[in-house]
């Protein structure tokens, strides 16, 4: 036999082109779905290869009739090989075709079925290469427990990841708590569980520290979704009424889409101290539906409070210094305060609704505007109710105005923007709101009650005709803009419609 002929014979066989072309293929797959391990799979092939060289070595050696060494050399290569092999077989089977099947086993158990893999496979050589298993699995057992005692920290780590893993204490995603650190578990392995903080942190907790110690799993209970409960603290005054502030406070929060904020249970605010200083201490307790935006929400929840207080008329509480006022402070107040009331009386010139007004009428209705911020998704009025008699004027950001159809539907109508008003049929004839407005971004309003107009149309009724032209304008526009209006109702005589609404603005305010 040849020499070439001797080093093929031992290096090549009849499995050799379909391993290798085994390798390739699952190589390639790999490099398609998971190019993020690009180098984990370059190190794996590269391996392979080493120990494809290795083999044909051994050949060499086998040439060369070096038969002992050639064997040794040959069958520690073929082991190699089998170990590569086995490693791209488990990369596949867990990190692309389980997740496939909506299937994500953490790490850890990859680890151990790879492992279990490897072993088999050296024990299969060894056996044929004619070494008795009985006597190797005798020794190693010994080298087992000398090498249990000398590593028995790094085994107490293997170990309680091996129990978090069986009895589910903590899973891939959850949010822990371990003294003052709370984060996401993003990966648990043999020896550590690694969690992701919020300050885009990651920490490394030893296993057996957590299955010595106690820890919280948040937002976590049996049968439940997730959502954690949270507390957001605010101060009133305690001369205000804790019903008025609970109610104004939750028909706030009740009646707005916030985003993940749970709609069950439902947000709730709850008076939970008193002061020696003077305020009542509140809680708003929400639940939590996303873990990791804590803080952001928190702030939201934050500003609607705040917002929903203040169009209510309802001050949050501080602490109380004694400060004593100059007279050029004083000053200083009353030129704010008269180019705040000009501001105003800019704004109600843009409204045509009180284009008739005149200079003394306008300064009046300027000085008794209430200031109505609203928080983005507030619904600033409710298609259907009747209590609201007020109007609100758009000083900065844009609303959307809407109406709620008989099958269930949701129309919108148009949108309002800065200068626009809206709630003029309530306020001036006490008629149901006949749509929905929402603030689509944060709002800020001027807001005229009744009793302001109700003192001007008192004093000057003659408005009133004025006033119901621009009403039976608005509600044709808004019946256009609705679609509700058929070919005849659309050319129905607008001067009746005028003097109906005449009639309902007087009696609604009680003029002669």
């Amino acid at each position: 036999m040849s020499f070439w002929d001797k080093l093929m014979s031992f290096f090549w066989s009849d499995v050799s082109l379909p391993l290798l072309i085994m390798v390739a293929f699952l190589a390639a797959v790999l490099l398609h779905f998971r190019r993020e391990e690009r180098a984990s799979l370059f190190n794996t092939v590269s391996f392979f290869l080493v120990c494809l060289f290795g083999q044909f070595v051994g050949g060499l050696l086998h040439a060369f009739d070096f038969l002992r060494a050639a064997d040794v050399t040959h069958e520690v290569f073929i082991i190699g090989a089998g170990v590569a092999v086995i490693r791209l077989w488990g990369l596949l089977v867990f990190r692309i075709l389980l997740p496939a099947v909506k299937l994500t086993p953490p790490r850890i158990t990859e680890d151990i079925f790879v492992i279990i893999a490897y072993i088999a496979w050296f024990m299969v050589r060894l056996r044929y290469a004619g070494l008795d298993l009985g006597s190797i699995l005798a020794t190693s057992a010994m080298i087992t427990a000398v090498v249990a005692f000398a590593m028995q920290d790094t085994l107490g780590n293997i170990l309680g990841g091996l129990a978090l893993q069986l009895d589910n204490s903590v899973e891939v995603g959850d949010w822990i708590k371990v003294d003052d650190i709370s984060g996401r578990v993003v990966d648990i392995r043999w020896r550590s569980t690694l969690v992701e903080t919020r300050n885009w942190e990651t920490v490394v907790f030893p296993n057996s520290q957590l299955m010595k110690n106690k820890f919280m799993v948040l937002g976590r209970r049996t049968d439940q979704p997730v959502q954690w409960r949270r507390w957001v603290w605010f101060n009133v005054g305690l001369d205000v009424v804790p019903t008025r502030v609970v109610s104004v406070v939750e028909n706030s929060i009740l009646h707005t889409d916030i985003a993940n904020v749970a709609k069950n249970p439902a947000p709730n605010c709850l008076l939970m101290d008193m002061d020696s200083k003077g305020y009542a201490r509140y809680a708003l307790r929400y639940w939590l539906t996303d873990l990791g935006p804590d803080d952001p929400t928190d702030a939201m929840m934050r500003w609607h409070i705040m917002t929903a207080l203040q169009r209510a008329g309802i001050r949050l509480a501080m602490e109380e210094h004694s400060i004593h006022l100059t007279k050029e402070n004083e000053k200083y107040d009353e030129v704010v305060r008269q180019r705040e009331v000009l501001l105003r009386i800019k704004t109600l010139r843009k409204v045509e609704l009180f284009s008739q007004l005149n200079d003394a009428e306008l300064t009046r209705l300027a000085e008794r505007l209430r200031y109505s911020p609203f928080a983005k998704g507030n619904v600033i009025t409710k298609q259907g109710d009747e209590r609201s008699h007020w109007l609100y004027v758009i000083i900065n950001g844009e609303a959307e105005v809407f109406v709620d159809l008989p099958n269930g539907k949701r129309r919108s109508v148009r949108t309002l923007e800065r200068g626009n008003f809206f709630g003029e049929m309530g306020l001036l004839t006490g008629a149901p709101r006949s749509a929905s407005v929402i603030a689509k971004s944060d709002v800020e309003c001027y807001r005229i009650d009744k009793d302001v107009v109700e003192e001007i149309l008192h004093a000057r009724p003659g408005i009133a005709d004025e006033i119901s032209h621009i009403l039976v304008v608005r509600r044709a526009e808004l019946d256009v803009a609705m679609q509700n209006l058929d070919a005849t109702g659309a050319h129905k005589d607008l001067s009746q419609q005028r003097n109906e609404i005449l009639d309902t603005i007087k009696r609604f305010f009680s003029l002669s």
